[in-house]
Formats: structure tokens, sequence, C-alpha cells
């Protein structure tokens, strides 16, 4: 007997990624690019393709992305930001759907988008693993809901 997709199944349809023009166009930004945006940026990427392009950048970007936040990446979500740099504002084109501010400082008057949300998150680049493993699930946390909202959007 075939498979129905359906709550009687239990099967649930995967969603298929969208058109680039079907996806919102959502920027990460904290202060050095180097741990929480990378995150959320990592956590976008493997989650929420079908309903977001993404990118991330820092106000004032570091020289690498945090060895200790890859690692926990890597190691914790089995996602991995070794291919992962950090940018500048200028360096990821415009415009944007969305901009999630993980900085916990003011955005640049320039920098715009149709929406603009704010993550109070903890800063863990002095940190040692356990606070990055707790930033990594707050985050993980965060772009979950926002994927969840994005859908809902769509429909």
């Amino acid at each position: 007997m075939p498979h129905t997709w359906g709550p009687k199944s239990g099967l649930q349809p995967v969603p298929t990624e969208a058109s680039p023009a079907q996806r919102a166009r959502v920027l990460f930004v904290c202060i050095g690019n180097s741990c929480r945006s990378q995150m959320a940026e990592g956590f976008a990427l493997s989650y929420g393709k079908d309903v977001m392009e993404v990118a991330s950048a820092g106000l004032s970007p570091a020289g690498l992305v945090w060895p200790l936040s890859r690692k926990v990446m890597l190691e914790t979500k089995s996602i991995d930001l070794s291919e992962h740099w950090p940018k500048s504002l200028g360096e990821v084109p415009g415009p944007f759907d969305l901009i999630v501010n993980i900085s916990g400082l003011p955005l640049p008057p320039g920098l715009k988008a149709k929406e603009v949300r704010a993550w109070a998150v903890e800063d863990p680049v002095l940190g040692d693993e356990s606070v990055h493993i707790k930033v990594a699930n707050q985050i993980e946390s965060l772009v979950q809901q926002l994927i969840l909202d994005l859908r809902q959007r769509k429909h």
C-alpha cells in the first residue's frame, strides 16, 4: 500500500526550496562576524534554505571565525563553518528583507531593511566552550523560530 502524506500516515512533506524571488533576504549582524552571526548563518543555511537567502556581516569584522565557535558548531551541531570568513557590511550587497542585529549596538544609519529585529545574545568570544555551547543553543532556537515565522508568512 503506498504511503500518503498527512497526520495519519506520520509522514510529513519536506519543504522544497523556493526560488530566490520567493525567499526572504536575511542578514545577521554582530560585532566581529566571528561568532554569533556566523552561528546564525550556519543554522539558517542548514535549516531554512526553503524560506531565506542568508548572509552575515560584522560592524567591525574580526580576522577569522573564532576557532571555538567553529569547533562547537561542528562537534555539537554538525554544522561546518570552516569555509566561513568574517565580512564587513559593505561586502554583503543588499537590499535585505530582514536584518537581525545580534551585536547589541545600534546599526549604522544607512543599513536598512523592510524589517529589523534585535536579538539579545551574549558575545561568547572570550568565553570558554560551555559559553559557546550555551550561545549556540540560544541562537539555534532563535533561528528555528525565525524560520517558522517565515514559513507561516508564505502561507
